[in-house]
């Protein structure tokens, strides 16, 4: 038991999933006002800009497993905010995009967005809050690779 006690405030995993936690609470109080959540957001954010792309393209775009991200993708399927259909080169793909709605409720969801975004780099301050970003991309190219088949 020494050594459970002495791991204590040392977990990367659980600092890191402590503040996500934290945060994604956060931006997802700040966009209730447009009926979307914090990942939401970001799906069809990255739809908006990249067009229709596979849902392996945008699981990986977004550092996401493809099963969360087809359960996350559910709620705006029904909504009417995306569309999933199955591509025409290949049946085993299936290809999302961003309908007009869903650009109509990103437009409503920006300034609230924007909102989160003001009140986190108040707080945190603007450039750690830069470092803060670049740092947890850096996560990304550990090599862990936690979704590898």
């Amino acid at each position: 038991m020494d050594t459970l006690a002495s791991l204590e405030g040392m977990c990367n995993c659980t600092a890191i999933r402590k503040a996500a936690r934290y945060l994604t609470a956060s931006y997802d109080k700040i966009l209730a006002p447009a009926n979307l959540r914090a990942t939401q957001f970001t799906i069809l954010q990255k739809l908006a800009v990249n067009g229709q792309t596979s849902i392996t393209k945008l699981a990986t775009k977004i550092g996401m497993d493809r099963t969360t991200l087809a359960s996350n993708l559910k709620p705006l399927e029904r909504e009417g905010l995306v569309t999933v259909a199955t591509s025409a080169g290949d049946r085993r793909t299936r290809n999302i995009e961003i309908t007009e709605s869903g650009r109509a409720r990103l437009a409503k969801a920006l300034p609230l967005w924007k909102s989160a975004q003001a009140r986190f780099e108040e707080n945190f301050g603007a450039t750690e809050a830069a470092e803060l970003r670049s740092r947890l991309r850096a996560v990304l190219d550990t090599g862990l690779d936690p979704w590898a088949e």
